[in-house]
């Protein structure tokens, strides 16, 4: 199986669209609005970019963004179809759930998102040997980027560093299909 571990602010929901569901105040916290009401909007080009990996890959998204705090996987899922988007098959586990933690490295509150984040895939993909190929894609550096103080880094990782493009930035496409078998 092949997965893309998914962030969504500064891959597909861009900096433009960032905070719109805190000026939805009222809708947000309650359960029983849409979650697609509650989440910003997925840039159009972005959600484009998404559609061709997973059209050519036939991958599985499994989201490590904090999405997954404000909404169940249903309904996640739902605002995936209501998009136009393949939905994800599952949620990475929250930090406290997980059993594999980096002991060999200091954590660091200069980098506590990124090494919770990649304890999380870590855990994740620690529960699910059945995945053959993976690529975790994010604005937030979770690379190893070949230094030593990055143990709880991780090897298959994709940068989306500029938040008003994400995934469309030039050479970010090319680098998640290497990950997932296609050159």
């Amino acid at each position: 199986m092949k997965v893309i571990f998914l962030d969504h602010d500064g891959v597909i929901c861009l900096s433009p669209q960032w905070g719109g569901r805190f000026k939805k105040r009222g809708y947000d916290s309650n359960p029983d609005t849409p979650l697609d009401v509650r989440m910003d909007n997925f840039d159009q080009k972005a959600v484009k970019v998404l559609k061709s990996i997973i059209e050519k890959t036939n991958c599985e998204l499994v989201i490590s963004s904090d999405w997954k705090r404000w909404g169940t996987l249903e309904q996640m899922k739902e605002m995936y179809v209501v998009r136009g988007i393949k939905p994800p098959i599952d949620y990475t586990p929250n930090l406290g759930d997980c059993t594999i933690h980096g002991n060999n490295f200091i954590w660091s509150p200069d980098w506590d998102l990124e090494q919770t984040r990649s304890i999380e895939i870590k855990q994740y993909l620690h529960d699910h040997p059945e995945i053959t190929h993976w690529v975790s894609v994010d604005d937030l550096d979770m690379g190893k980027n070949g230094e030593s103080w990055r143990e709880w880094g991780l090897d298959n990782f994709v940068l989306t560093p500029r938040g008003y493009e994400g995934i469309k930035q030039s050479g970010v496409k090319d680098k998640i299909l290497k990950f997932l078998g296609y050159e």
